[in-house]
């Protein structure tokens, strides 16, 4: 099985093989390297640009996501229907249709942190990309009545935040990001803010809470994109000494005389921020969660990544104990607004395998009478077949799906297609459907009747975001209505099936030609002679 594509090559790099595919599986190289060959590769490009391949290109404009084939994947299950009654509703075929499916969750210990539709915008922060679509994809989450998590670093990567003896005190970048939700808030929701080691060094949470009404808060272990801390490019010297006092790590280091001459010579064009890893313990952590709460906070949740077994054993375990709002498990093979691009490819556990390791987990403490908090699940996660997969395979313990890149580029999508019906230039992709706005984007009407006289102040991206949303929205109802599942709440393991046995292995989800054994035991009537079925032990019984 090929499990890694162009591993010495890649649009994400900008690097290509002289040879084309004919390359050897495990270097990643060309079958045969010639000398004279300029370097499209990215080892050649490495010869000359050093640390600069590591990571996606080009910086600001970009989200990128992994590359690799894992051997199992969200693919390797089939959702099962049925033309059998109904759940959750009355078995009746004038009721039992599927606009009539309940998508609302509930997220919080007390249950009273409602979503309109079960999705969380995972957290974004610091990158170009992000800020420039923030206020499209924040308004959109709101009139959506989704939850959205402001990333790390606002504040201190904010160049007019005013950082007093150590601490924020204002950013009017942290306040454009909260009020952009804010202010098309409806009822269903909400907007959280989280924190790496920088933010808790110059009192982030205590800023959002204290002066911008902030009621969420989240706490970062990781993420699935990569095992460090984050990082962005910085273009100019000024920009890299401002933020090294700020008590970032900035490579090269800007305050050295030579590295600020060979910048200014055009040795290099842009310098590294990075931020630290932060160091988990059990009494760190408690201490941390009871510091926030006493401060404020409402609701508090953690944002896990991409680790091994133990340690997300340790994040249920902690979120239990603590009595968390919202455990966001985030998987390998999802994206990234600015992450290592091989460390996105070769690190971490694959968002499945993740999953199945939760149902397991959560099962064993639920077993013991625990606490399971609301578990969000990310990682690669973009289309209503992965939701009802990703809801499924840890019932009931996932309430929600976080999704990052495909909201953003909903956003930026419809930023930019409304922004050319606006200037009289429509993309010639869209011209079919006509010129105006209502024309083009088939919710703007129903956008429009939602916010009245004030559809003319949304930012123009929100309204792909909520598109977007509502073909999500209509997909999962038609895949919960043929499961005859009428609420989030009904829908189960069983839904599933493993095309695989390695999938069914790994997930404890029945190989398809294993699944309702017993049923059909119950409906045929046992028998020692089966043809055309395969029973629980994987052999046909001839």
């Amino acid at each position: 099985m090929t499990l890694s594509v162009g591993t010495n090559a890649s649009p994400a790099t900008l690097t290509k093989l002289r040879t084309g595919d004919h390359q050897c599986p495990q270097s990643g190289m060309c079958v045969t390297c010639l000398d004279g060959c300029p370097g499209t590769c990215e080892i050649g490009k490495s010869a000359v640009r050093s640390t600069e391949l590591i990571y996606p290109k080009p910086y600001g404009t970009t989200t990128s996501a992994s590359q690799k084939k894992y051997p199992v994947d969200y693919s390797h299950f089939n959702i099962l229907g049925t033309p059998v009654g109904a759940i959750g509703i009355e078995a009746d075929s004038d009721k039992a249709i599927f606009p009539a499916v309940n998508l609302e969750t509930a997220l919080g210990a007390k249950g009273d942190l409602k979503l309109k539709f079960p999705m969380v915008v995972a957290a974004m922060g610091s990158t170009k990309v992000a800020a420039d679509n923030w206020e499209h994809l924040a308004a959109g989450a709101a009139i959506s009545g989704i939850g959205i998590v402001v990333g790390e670093n606002i504040c201190a990567m904010d160049p007019e935040s005013e950082i007093r003896d150590g601490r924020i005190i204002h950013s009017a970048e942290m306040e454009k990001r909260i009020r952009s939700f804010q202010n098309w808030y409806n009822g269903y929701g909400f907007i959280a803010v989280q924190e790496n080691v920088e933010d808790s060094r110059i009192g982030v949470l205590d800023y959002v809470m204290g002066e911008l009404g902030v009621e969420a808060v989240e706490l970062k272990w990781g993420q699935g994109a990569k095992d460090i801390g984050g990082e962005v490019k910085l273009d100019t010297l000024e920009r890299a000494l401002q933020l090294k006092s700020r008590g970032y790590i900035v490579l090269p280091n800007p305050e050295n005389p030579k590295v600020q001459q060979a910048f200014k010579e055009g040795a290099f064009k842009e310098f590294e921020r990075h931020s630290r890893i932060g160091m988990v313990e059990w009494e760190t952590f408690n201490a941390r969660v009871e510091q926030v709460r006493a401060k404020g906070a409402k609701y508090v949740f953690l944002k896990t990544g991409a680790y091994g077994p133990a340690d997300l054993a340790r994040a249920i375990k902690y979120a239990s104990d603590c009595k968390l709002d919202l455990l966001t498990v985030d998987g390998a093979g999802g994206g990234t607004g600015m992450s290592p691009w091989r460390m996105m490819n070769e690190w971490g556990v694959p968002t499945v395998y993740l999953q199945s390791m939760i149902t397991s987990f959560c099962d064993r403490l639920a077993d013991q009478g625990a606490y399971i908090p609301p578990i969000a699940i990310a990682g690669g996660l973009t289309m209503e077949d992965h939701m009802f997969k990703g809801l499924a395979m840890s019932a009931p313990y996932v309430k929600a799906i976080g999704m990052a890149r495909s909201p953003l580029a909903a956003a930026m999508v419809g930023k930019n297609v409304a922004v050319g019906i606006k200037d009289g230039k429509v993309l010639p992709e869209y011209k079919a459907y006509g010129d105006r706005l209502e024309q083009v984007f088939v919710c703007a009407r129903e956008v429009r009747e939602m916010l009245g006289d004030d559809f003319t102040k949304l930012p123009v991206g929100a309204i792909g975001v909520y598109s977007y949303i509502e073909r999500l929205t209509q997909g999962l109802r038609q895949f919960m209505c043929g499961a005859r599942k009428f609420s989030l709440e009904y829908i189960s393991r069983d839904d599933l099936v493993a095309l695989t046995r390695e999938a069914a292995e790994i997930s404890g989800i029945p190989y398809v030609m294993d699944a309702q054994a017993a049923e059909v035991d119950r409906i045929l009537g046992p028998s020692a002679k089966v043809t055309g079925f395969v029973g629980k032990t994987g052999k046909s019984a001839r």
